[in-house]
């Protein structure tokens, strides 16, 4: 669905669309720190934020601004989170929007915004100022790149990726760019998602749709268990494919969800791979609850514990810490009834540790992507969570990163 070259389009992918990414010199070490998204018609806009109820300033402006249900425009920077910042923070959130829509030619309504970095400190706005103009001034088609990579922090890559599908005989296009690496943990995660399609499709409609779809997907991974300030996806529908407005429960709908989700389901497993010095990409699938949160529940306790992680970066297949973690989820469980397999091999089942090949088991535990699969075998329910390893490079990343 994902092609290489469609990526590459990202967030611009769609019709109607234009990005950039400049330097504005916020972050330290020179690199890109400032995008831009835009459409010159105006877009149904959806959002959905941090729960931590240390809201940084970008997400109270976010909040305020979608409630309109139409933008054209995204701004956001990297270096500086502009997080526990009180009037003047919000005041430079809001200032950022009237830079844009300023060069724009919108109102500073019609303009969201967004920040990660560093928590506590302020942002420059003679330098936002200056590279939100530099900005304007580079939006293009071919700019989805660069601002994926200004929003970065520590991930070791920008993440993008497009597709194009058909609906009522138009062929409409989804872009995205989106940063994660660190302080991930649902619900959401020191994330930035921004997602745009030139479908035809509701506001409220939108809102709905993104809503569910963040449950089963950014609301599924975790790197280390801590919830940021700053967390954010946005999605823009500019409607300039020209479709039949998208209703509820029709086939054009359906194709819309499953492509949204798709989407969404690739950025999350990517950030839960690029975890900041991750060496292991895991996912637990854990079915036989009784509902989708108790499986849910289950497999973020195995996702966030630090003995579990620091196993696989070990490359231990130490089962009894895993079903340690499934016994104090906090859910219904029968150890007699649960089975825990890595790679497809049992280790534990019948309350007891299985006979396994040492070879085989040897062999799943040296890959990157490595499956745990949790059989509760009391209903019917099922979920999947993404998640990483614990590394040296963590512990080391996160000492570093200091104000």
């Amino acid at each position: 669905m994902f092609s290489e070259k469609s990526a590459k389009a990202g967030i611009a992918f769609p019709k109607g669309f234009k990005a950039a990414g400049v330097k504005a010199g916020i972050k330290k070490s020179g690199n890109l720190d400032l995008a831009l998204i835009y459409t010159e018609k105006e877009a149904a806009v959806a959002g959905v934020f941090t729960k931590n109820a240390v809201a940084a300033a970008p997400v109270i402006v976010d909040r305020e601004h979608i409630k309109n249900g139409k933008v054209h425009a995204i701004v956001a920077n990297a270096g500086c989170a502009n997080a526990c910042t009180g009037e003047v923070g919000l005041k430079n959130a809001q200032e950022m929007a009237k830079l844009a829509a300023k060069e724009l030619g919108c109102d500073p309504y019609d303009v969201l915004v967004g920040s990660t970095g560093i928590i506590g400190v302020n942002l420059p706005m003679d330098k936002m100022a200056a590279g939100i103009k530099a900005a304007a001034a580079e939006l293009s088609t071919d700019g989805s790149v660069n601002a994926g990579n200004a929003i970065i922090t520590t991930d070791t890559y920008s993440k993008a990726c497009s597709c194009a599908v058909q609906i009522d005989g138009r062929e409409v296009r989804f872009g995205a760019i989106a940063k994660g690496s660190g302080m991930i943990q649902p619900n959401m995660a020191t994330m930035l998602c921004y997602i745009s399609t030139d479908a035809n499709i509701s506001a409220p409609l939108l809102q709905k749709t993104l809503s569910d779809i963040v449950e089963v997907t950014f609301n599924m991974i975790s790197v280390d268990g801590d919830m940021s300030t700053n967390d954010t996806v946005l999605v823009l529908a500019n409607g300039e494919a020209g479709n039949a407005e998208i209703k509820e429960g029709t086939e054009a709908y359906k194709v819309f969800y499953n492509s949204l989700k798709e989407i969404c389901q690739e950025l999350s497993k990517r950030i839960a791979a690029d975890g900041e010095g991750a060496t292991k990409f895991l996912t637990i699938n854990v079915h036989g609850t009784k509902t989708f949160d108790d499986a849910k529940a289950i497999g973020m306790s195995i996702a966030k514990s630090p003995l579990v992680k620091t196993a696989f970066f070990g490359e231990d297949p130490n089962w009894g810490r895993v079903i340690c973690a499934v016994g104090y989820a906090g859910v219904d469980m029968d150890p007699d009834k649960t089975i825990i397999k890595f790679g497809n091999i049992p280790v534990y089942a019948n309350g007891l540790g299985a006979a396994y090949d040492d070879e085989a088991l040897r062999q799943v535990m040296e890959n990157h992507d490595i499956v745990i699969d949790v059989e509760m075998g009391l209903g019917d329910a099922a979920a999947t969570v993404w998640s990483c390893d614990f590394s040296y490079e963590y512990v080391k990343i996160n000492g570093e990163y200091h104000t």
